[in-house]
């Protein structure tokens, strides 16, 4: 059983590429699952107007709802499937279906843990190459030039998601270009390795 499998009778809520969601558009929901497309969760970082990024999740992802000033954000058309609080404890009355809610929430856990790791790296270079790597084992897909993160990333969200302004982004992907690890193409990236090397790190 997948966790689509689990919430197959669900409503689901489809989103345009850009589309935003806050906690009063989500009332009373518990947990949502990413049936298709890539989506957000946008922090707001105290005591600026900056928004940092603290999950990103594709299809077959669990995660928590938007919480107070959090934004949950469709970086590509998506679907989701929202459950509510009801529909949850129908759920974990299933050992099974309880056992996969766990391990999908676990999954989103080491994420966030990979995030927070990458941004105290003192190097800002090395921040957007493990979030390169990051995202192209969780989203990217096989191409000709090594793996294809096909959904638009602009300096500005990788700052984002490593805690670097955008200038400074700008300049570790022009060192990454040169190192020949990455490659762009418009507003898509590709990253220059093998699918068997992404397990290495």
């Amino acid at each position: 059983m997948t966790i689509d499998d689990l919430v197959d009778r669900l409503p689901r809520l489809h989103l345009e590429a850009g589309s935003v969601l806050d906690r009063s558009r989500l009332a009373d929901v518990s947990l949502i699952v990413v049936h298709e497309g890539l989506v957000l969760v946008r922090t707001p970082v105290t005591g600026s107007s900056r928004r940092t990024i603290t999950c990103h999740a594709g299809a077959g992802s669990l995660l928590l709802p938007p919480g107070q000033e959090e934004l949950l954000t469709a970086l590509t058309d998506a679907t989701v499937v929202p459950i509510s609080t009801d529909d949850r404890e129908g759920l974990i009355a299933s050992p099974e279906a309880a056992r996969l809610l766990v391990d999908c929430l676990a999954e989103t856990l080491r994420q966030k843990h990979g995030a927070i790791a990458s941004m105290s790296r003192p190097h800002h270079v090395d921040r957007v190459r493990e979030k390169l790597i990051e995202l192209a084992r969780e989203h990217g897909r096989v191409g000709r030039d090594g793996i294809r993160l096909d959904f638009p990333l602009t300096h500005d969200l990788l700052g984002e998601m490593v805690g670097s302004a955008r200038e400074t982004v700008t300049r570790a992907l022009d060192e990454l270009q040169r190192e020949g690890f990455v490659v762009r193409r418009g507003r898509t990236y590709s990253v220059r390795l093998e699918p068997e090397q992404l397990a290495s790190f």
